[in-house]
């Protein structure tokens, strides 16, 4: 499946039989009928957050998948950061936690101002080492390609915590303590985080020398066939509605499959069971209005009745992203209190 800018789509389809527009998602990316994916590159996906005049963190971009050219940024406490010492220096190892951005598997970028902008708050606040990952897009890369990457991401992540510190980046082996990591996500990358705790948690794959010390997914971004009474009554929320909800599940499924998929539905016909996959502490957040609001709950639900470490902190009066959308709202500043308390208490058991 190729990719091409609206322009040049424009020019392919000038022949005798024009490729026609069957997916197009709020203009953002169309699927034309002849597999070609048009993106805009100049299109506003979300308002642009207003950063303070000082940040807490600094950040670079490095590439962890040269094949894909696939790319983190890693964020870290400024000098003047509350765990650094009188002469700017970080006063201890910080735990790490790995985020994935959202956008239904289909837009966004770990470089998008808003998951800039939250990704700042998360390291500054917390205080942590945050690794803010890209990953491939659907519908050029269906799912799992996105689920595969984050694979990737774990062996590098594993890499890099058993490297010599000579040989590492140098901001993990002076910052990142590999033995408190954190996978995270919001929406899609909610979803991600979730199918890499199945895995892990399965014993699939490993993370060793790392150590999982917990997972915090936002909002995860789940489907079935079935409609929950939230999905099937809520207003549409300002970022997510039912609609937009279903048009990403076909742009990112495999052809043919629907909402009951094992990569959106954790408990569908064909998923496997989770009353054996081994969990470290998992907290899960939600807003009120969400369209998703009921699956998120009974996800939450469904792990504890299996006795899993889970929680749920539902988020009054908010919609599905509000983090994302409004990074230093108050839902945002209270999802920092709740984030931060939730890494305290994890680590604090080791």
């Amino acid at each position: 499946m190729s990719s091409a800018s609206p322009q040049a789509a424009a020019g392919a389809s000038s022949g005798d039989a024009p490729a026609q527009v069957i997916e197009d998602f709020a203009g953002l990316v169309q699927l034309l009928s002849d597999g070609t994916v048009v993106r805009r590159s100049d299109a506003v996906v979300l308002p642009a957050p207003s950063f303070p005049p000082t940040l807490s963190a600094e950040w670079k971009d490095v590439v962890y998948d040269p094949d894909h050219g696939l790319k983190l940024r890693i964020y870290k406490p400024t000098p003047s950061a509350p765990n650094s010492n009188a002469d700017g220096e970080v006063s201890k190892k910080l735990p790490v936690l790995v985020f994935f951005h959202g956008g239904g598997f289909c837009i966004g970028s770990f470089d998008l101002p808003n998951v800039h902008a939250c990704c700042i708050r998360l390291a500054g606040e917390l205080p942590a080492v945050v690794l803010s990952a890209g990953y491939r897009l659907a519908p050029e890369n269906r799912l799992p390609a996105a689920h595969d990457d984050a694979l990737t991401l774990l062996t590098w992540i594993r890499a890099q915590a058993a490297m010599a510190t000579a040989d590492s980046d140098p901001w993990l082996s002076e910052s990142a303590d590999f033995g408190r990591v954190f996978f995270a996500g919001e929406s899609a990358g909610g979803n991600i985080a979730h199918h890499l705790a199945v895995t892990l948690g399965s014993g699939l794959a490993d993370v060793n020398p790392a150590r999982v010390a917990g997972y915090v997914l936002f909002w995860p971004f789940f489907a079935g066939v079935e409609r929950t009474t939230s999905e099937a009554e809520y207003p549409p929320g300002p970022f997510m509605t039912l609609p937009a909800s279903d048009q990403c599940c076909r742009m990112s499924l495999p052809v043919g499959a629907t909402r009951d998929h094992p990569v959106f539905n954790p408990f569908g016909p064909q998923s496997p069971a989770l009353d054996a996959v081994e969990l470290p502490p998992v907290l899960v957040a939600g807003g009120e209005h969400d369209l998703l609001h009921d699956r998120i709950v009974d996800y939450v639900a469904r792990l504890k009745a299996m006795g899993k470490p889970v929680e749920l902190v539902e988020f009054e009066g908010q919609h599905h992203g509000f983090f994302i959308v409004e990074p230093w709202g108050d839902g945002g500043n209270e999802l920092i209190r709740v984030v931060r308390r939730f890494v305290t208490s994890s680590t604090a058991t080791q």
